[in-house]
């Protein structure tokens, strides 16, 4: 597996580079984003997955790992081939995809080249719980944070708390909790079990 390729820049067009790696040009299917920021003659680093089909072996790359994340959970969705995964990623960021599959929204996948009304619903259905925007500074926290706490308080609802005592809970939790913890489902979620452990007693007692 290539898991990563780091060179120069040797040739560049809308949706692929070449990168020189000792001596070997290797071909890599990437955004327009990305395509447009190499310049010939630069350094590049992109994290890449290999696909391996019976004619060909593709090497698609991305900036960064979280890209790379939702790359591979996109191939995991029925119906949806590489090109496409890689469309969806030159639409979207990893944060809109995040908060568009949080909400059940499929109309931002709708208006991906090569996604169909029928994929677009099972992106949003198969990647339901999978996906959390990464915790960065600027739009990406911004667009996720609604969407961290809405997914902690609905497996409150489903553990049996009240929808009012999981919100105020996890309004509680997340005020103090660390950025980190803020921004991870899992994290958020263990922290707000154990505030409620003696109030879900006293729920339960009553």
């Amino acid at each position: 597996m290539i898991s990563s390729v780091r060179g120069t820049v040797v040739h560049a067009e809308q949706d692929a580079v070449v990168v020189e790696v000792g001596g070997v040009g290797l071909a890599v299917a990437v955004t327009p984003q990305v395509a447009r920021s190499a310049h010939l003659g630069q350094q590049l680093l992109l994290h890449t997955s290999l696909i391996v089909r019976e004619d060909a072996l593709s090497l698609f790359g991305f900036e960064d790992r979280d890209e790379l994340a939702v790359f591979s959970q996109l191939l995991g969705v029925t119906g949806v081939g590489p090109k496409s995964a890689l469309g969806v990623l030159a639409t979207l960021t990893v944060a809109q995809i995040a908060d568009a599959v949080a909400s059940d929204d499929d109309a931002p996948f709708r208006r991906v080249s090569g996604i169909g009304p029928k994929t677009a619903k099972l992106i949003v259905v198969q990647l339901a719980g999978k996906i959390v925007a990464p915790a960065a500074p600027g739009s990406a926290r911004t667009d996720a944070a609604p969407a961290v706490p809405a997914q902690v308080v609905q497996a409150l609802i489903g553990l049996g708390w009240s929808e009012r005592v999981a919100a105020e809970a996890v309004e509680s939790v997340g005020a103090e909790a660390a950025p980190a913890d803020r921004a991870s489902v899992p994290a958020l979620l263990r922290l707000t079990l154990s505030a409620l452990g003696p109030a879900r007693k006293e729920t339960v007692g009553g």
